[in-house]
């Protein structure tokens, strides 16, 4: 559930609540539920097919199960890599502004140290890496429930403008800015899916993968709805958007202290998203290896850490390629583009599965039929209307 947690809080709130008002504004909120939703649908088709199947690179060991179609289960897995890749760069580059209090210095150096450390930690043993990916956890969580405290005790506004949050039916600009936002709120949902891929370094996962998978999506989409409404509360969402240090600024204006604080955890919290990305980029890379769809140098093991040490050095690369290649908003979305796609397939995958095999191994988390459709369905329809607002 830490890692979970980790990857997911991380890489949403303290990075992109500046983006999700810029585009929403007081209706931000709505556009978070509204991607819990779409993602709770996946969530339960992720705890069965990970406790029928707890191997490392998931969402390639589904297709292949439910198609048998090497190309298709190498494609899907590619994609995935991709989507954890480009959302670490995005992680990345969303860090430079929290470490500008402290580092004067340029922002290309500031992503190279800030990847290199990183990847060096996500080579570290899995225990090790995973439980200072923990640590680290509870630090990001710490911070936010202070913003939490901190905007409750600030006064009643929190409560007393709650009917701003939802627009007129007739605002149209109103609900396509959610619809555009919701995009950005699928991406700061994106992490609760990687426990798949530790599933096979679990002691249980028939009993521990469906509860950490609902407990990050709740606790997450808890904490989200809490920290955005009481961001744009306590910040002009057009000052919130011009910040490049967010959740900060939303404290120093709550409390009076300065921003060194919260920036001090932001750090914490960008560079933990960084860290377990990587670990399950190199986790991907070394199932499909396993497979036998990627060169089997790529199994390797280091024999004092038991982790697949090339893997992690590809992964490395690559975040740090896409960090400084492309900006900030543009990586969310295509992050968050890639993810819609990945879970349109998986669900597929459940359906088909679940058609030919009715009757599911014992112990394993079973979902209805229409769970599936409706995170396929639900997927799709906000891929395509992100597509055509765009």
């Amino acid at each position: 559930m830490l890692y979970g947690l980790g990857v997911t809080i991380g890489a949403g709130i303290y990075v992109l609540v500046g983006l999700a008002a810029d585009r929403a504004g007081m209706h931000a909120p709505l556009a978070f539920v509204g991607a819990a939703l779409v993602m709770a649908f996946s969530a339960a088709s992720f705890a069965e097919l990970g406790t029928r199947m707890p191997v490392s690179a998931s969402e390639a060991a589904y297709v292949q199960a439910a198609f048998s179609r090497k190309w298709l289960s190498l494609a899907i897995g590619l994609l995935v890599i991709a989507a954890a890749t480009i959302s670490a760069a995005t992680i990345s580059v969303g860090s430079v502004g929290y470490l500008k209090v402290f580092l004067d210095l340029p922002d290309r150096w500031l992503i190279v140290g800030v990847v290199v450390t990183m990847g060096a930690i996500a080579c570290l043993s899995t225990a090790q890496s995973v439980t200072v990916a923990g640590i680290m956890t509870l630090i990001e969580v710490g911070g936010l429930v202070l913003i939490i405290v901190a905007g409750l005790a600030a006064g009643t506004g929190v409560v007393t403008r709650l009917p701003e949050i939802w627009p007129a039916s007739s605002d149209l600009a109103a609900w396509i800015g959610i619809s555009g936002t919701t995009l950005v709120a699928v991406f700061a949902f994106i992490g609760f899916e990687h426990l798949v891929n530790i599933s096979e370094e679990m002691k249980d996962p028939t009993r521990t993968l469906p509860r950490a998978l609902f407990l990050t999506l709740g606790i997450t989409a808890l904490v989200y709805a809490l920290i955005v409404w009481i961001a744009v509360v306590a910040v002009p969402p057009q000052e919130l958007a011009g910040s490049s240090a967010p959740l900060a600024l939303v404290f120093e204006r709550l409390t009076g202290m300065p921003l060194i604080w919260m920036s001090m955890i932001a750090v914490v919290a960008t560079l933990n998203g960084i860290i377990v990305h990587m670990i399950m980029i190199s986790r991907v890379i070394y199932g499909i290896a396993e497979q036998g769809q990627l060169p089997r140098l790529l199994t390797r093991l280091n024999r004092t850490t038991g982790t697949p040490l090339l893997a992690t050095l590809i992964g490395i690369v690559l975040v740090l390629f896409l960090a400084l290649a492309v900006p900030l908003a543009g990586l969310a979305d295509l992050t968050a583009r890639f993810t819609l796609a990945i879970f349109s397939i998986v669900n597929l995958s459940l359906i088909v599965i679940k058609s030919r095999e009715p009757t599911a191994p014992p112990g394993v988390f079973i979902c209805p039929i229409w769970v599936p459709t409706g995170g396929r369905l639900s997927s799709l329809a906000l891929l395509g209307l992100d597509l055509h607002v765009n």
